[in-house]
């Protein structure tokens, strides 16, 4: 038995399937769960010594890769001023203002500890705006694990094949309205429904929680305009795309405007943090300002928010690691795309930048229903098969393969060749050029 066996075994005696997050349990892909010890780079280690080349990247917030220098040497400065304070910090008001500069329409902000509860909050505060209490939302987005939210969710929930959840009363979704991913009119029935009764619609601007599912060309912006003709707040879940796409996320990679915005583990250099922010008027109604409660003891956590500002900051002054990133998927799940079509095995291989997803299906997929026809079953042997020649991907055929800045070409053809071997049942050598470099195909 290896040591991550082993201390599956005893985990499972103290934690709720050994595992303190669903996604982590490996029981989709009929394996235990690797039990990691250390990162560096685009590589992780579990406790069994074994390397694999990272495409989960801590689920997104490691876009500079893991134990970026300048990231770990903020953490290390702040920690010797002390772990927590609870109180207010030169950081926080840093950390704010560089957001609120850079991203289009993001006025105020508020710091949280989560993604979860970033996108509860900004719920609350959409409703306390309008005074209204309907919200819409799209089946296979997933938006966290509060109550009002975990309907036809995506994510870990799929793979589960757990619609819902249980202990979630009915009344916590009675005014929760589900409508189809890239279908604007679904979202547009509900509207002439309930014209003056709906809150918010809230959207991830990529599907990324039911693997990658891209906008439709005009889904986001016919969003913004039925908001707009209903007085609704349109809130993008950036948890994901956030400072991915782009800087300034999703809003400026599509050029749609929101009126809220949620950001989970990115701003945080990958520590626990997330945000919630956007226009002036509406974020003025959260307390001690407005009359919506929302408070949090180690909020802008000092260690934390060092962290996010260093991250930030190099995203910021260095354009180029988004340009680079965008050539690299555009390449890499390219290049992922020819070998499936390469294949009689039924593969779509869908990405947005630096965000893709391979789904086991012959259907096109662009919403819920057509991602939950891919075959699990498939994606847990190229999993496996991934696995066993040191590739981490997600142990869930319904999340995002994550590309980071540190992701050097020639371990990327590696993962290419790699893939080659399952769809073609050949393994090819990655051939260098005359210099004695890796070249892009």
């Amino acid at each position: 038995m290896t040591i991550s066996e082993q201390l599956y075994e005893r985990a499972k005696r103290v934690i709720p399937g050994g595992v303190n997050s669903p996604v982590r349990a490996f029981g989709a892909v009929g394996l235990t769960p690797r039990m990691i010890a250390s990162a560096d780079g685009v590589h992780i280690t579990d406790e069994d010594g074994n390397e694999y080349l990272d495409f989960v990247g801590s689920w997104g917030p490691m876009i500079l890769g893991h134990s970026h220098p300048a990231v770990q040497s903020a953490v290390i400065r702040a920690v010797k001023s002390g772990l927590s304070f609870g109180a207010a910090t030169k950081r926080e008001v840093e950390i704010a203002e560089l957001i609120c500069a850079s991203v289009p329409n993001m006025e105020m902000i508020r710091m949280v500890n989560s993604g979860t509860e970033a996108v509860m909050s900004a719920i609350r505060a959409a409703r306390g705006f309008t005074g209204r209490d309907k919200i819409i939302k799209f089946a296979g987005c997933y938006h966290g694990h509060s109550d009002a939210l975990l309907v036809q969710a995506g994510s870990g929930v799929m793979t589960a094949g757990i619609p819902d959840s249980a202990g979630v009363p009915d009344g916590c979704t009675k005014d929760t309205f589900t409508a189809v991913y890239n279908d604007a009119e679904s979202a547009g029935r509900l509207f002439r429904e309930f014209p003056e009764e709906i809150a918010a619609v809230i959207v991830e601007p990529v599907g990324a929680n039911m693997g990658v599912v891209p906008p439709k060309e005009g889904f986001l912006e016919s969003l913004r305009g039925l908001c707009t003709e209903y007085g609704a707040v349109l809130i993008f879940d950036e948890v994901i795309t956030g400072f991915r796409l782009a800087f300034g996320g999703a809003q400026e990679y599509f050029g749609v405007d929101a009126d809220l915005v949620t950001y989970g583990k990115i701003i945080g250099g990958g520590m626990p943090v997330g945000a919630y922010g956007g226009k002036r008027e509406i974020m003025e109604q959260v307390a001690p300002l407005g009359p919506v409660y929302q408070a949090g003891t180690l909020s802008g956590n000092p260690v934390a928010m060092a962290a996010g500002m260093a991250q930030l900051k190099m995203l910021k002054e260095n354009d180029w690691i988004y340009e680079e990133l965008n050539r690299l998927g555009e390449w890499f799940f390219g290049e992922m795309k020819k070998i499936a079509d390469q294949s009689r095995i039924p593969a779509t291989i869908n990405a947005c930048g630096s965000l893709g997803c391979v789904f086991f299906t012959d259907r096109t997929v662009v919403n819920y229903e057509t991602a939950k026809t891919s075959d699990t079953e498939k994606y847990a042997e190229y999993f496996r098969y991934m696995l066993e020649r040191g590739v981490y991907l997600a142990p869930s055929q319904f999340e995002a393969m994550f590309l980071s800045a540190a992701h050097p070409d020639e371990e990327l053809r590696d993962a290419l060749e790699l893939t080659r071997g399952f769809f073609l049942g050949e393994e090819q050598e990655t051939l260098r050029n005359e210099s004695g470099t890796y070249s892009r195909i």
